[in-house]
């Protein structure tokens, strides 16, 4: 067998007339940049959120960074987020001015722990932004009171949590704003790059918008020095067909990670957990061994896509040693760093496909220990 550890082929063939005749539209029509398509999917994406705004830009990483720059925060500012996450977390924090201060996790979730973040906050904090790992809600309840007793905005890194649920609300509608990835790979992905910057607040809405399309206010008026960071139509157009099919899709991962937590119950390979009251969406499906990296070997060697997501915490990043952060400053993140990997996962997985990897898995678990 060769398994990737996604199959966009096989999801696309899943929904290739829809998908065909949406992009032929945009052909069509030429409206490549912005216009109807990217309006609709802003519409439709804000109410499957459950907000009233939601911004289409160019990435994933353009909506951290529009999102902070939208709260006017820049040089001389601290924003607390988790070392364990990709490393757009902390670059988009950086890319406005300010200082990523890292907050140690929780060794059940992977997610930021509540219970560090109070004692990290400074004068200078003027955000806290939790990151949806993996698609499990971050704890958001501890999260947001301690920034209400702070008066700080709570910015949700989304990118990997689209359809997630926290005691009943979507991610995305529990901070004061969200940010999303639309990569290719993302549970709701397009055929490129594209994000999007969803809130409640008009004021935020106003300024990301203001701020993706140069200041634009009208063709040759620009209010403001803004950048270039729109989301374009044919992007827009697929993610409009993809959008009704993401819980079902989310669903059958949550199916698969079922059957994985079962056919590995008694091993020693240690299987994600969730918080009660919440619903993940397995964007990755992460486990746990101390001989990560001779099994991930072993597994690439039987034609099994497995990841490692992530094996360099940022404090530990090299783009990050000015920060001069020491190995053991977070000492779950960097453990949980030397021993996750990512089994393959997906809505199109069959039983035999999955049969194969844990049949191996295990095989690689049990010669390494």
């Amino acid at each position: 067998m060769n398994i990737p550890l996604v199959d966009l082929k096989a999801q696309y063939q899943s929904i290739k007339p829809e998908i065909d005749a949406a992009i032929q539209r945009v052909v069509d029509n030429t409206a490549f940049i912005m216009g109807r398509e990217v309006a609709d999917f802003e519409q439709a994406f804000a109410e499957y959120c459950g907000v009233r705004h939601a911004i289409g830009v160019s990435s994933g990483t353009g909506a951290l960074f529009l999102t902070l720059l939208a709260y006017g925060i820049g040089p001389g500012d601290e924003v607390i987020t988790t070392p364990f996450t990709f490393f757009a977390t902390g670059e988009a924090i950086s890319q406005v001015g300010a200082r990523p201060v890292f907050v140690d996790i929780d060794p059940v979730t992977y997610n930021i722990d509540p219970d560090k973040i109070e004692a990290a906050i400074t004068p200078f904090t003027k955000a806290i932004m939790p990151v949806h790992l993996y698609g499990q809600p971050a704890d958001m309840d501890p999260i947001i009171e301690i920034a209400a007793r702070h008066n700080l905005p709570v910015i949700e890194d989304a990118a990997q949590a689209h359809g997630s649920l926290y005691k009943g609300r979507r991610a995305g509608g529990l901070g004061d704003a969200a940010c999303f990835s639309f990569y290719p790979s993302k549970n709701l992905g397009c055929y490129g790059d594209g994000g999007a910057v969803v809130t409640n607040d008009d004021n935020v809405a106003e300024r990301v918008r203001l701020l993706r399309d140069h200041g634009r206010v009208s063709k040759y008026e620009h209010a403001i020095l803004g950048y270039g960071h729109r989301l374009d139509g044919i992007q827009a157009a697929v993610l409009s067909v993809k959008l009704p099919h993401l819980d079902a899709w989310n669903e059958g991962r949550r199916q698969r990670a079922a059957r994985y937590k079962a056919l590995l119950a008694d091993s020693a390979v240690i299987t994600p957990q969730h918080l009660p009251e919440t619903t993940p969406v397995y964007h990755c499906y992460v486990v746990r061994t101390p001989h990560r990296d001779a099994v991930v070997e072993r597994l690439r060697a039987a034609n099994i896509g497995v990841g490692v997501h992530y094996p360099i915490p940022l404090h530990l990043q090299p783009a990050y040693r000015f920060l001069e952060l020491e190995r053991g400053s977070f000492p779950i993140a960097e453990q949980m760093s030397n021993e996750v990997l990512t089994l393959p996962i997906y809505a199109e997985m069959t039983d035999e496909q999955q049969d194969y990897v844990v049949e191996k898995l295990l095989e690689a678990v049990q010669m390494e220990g």
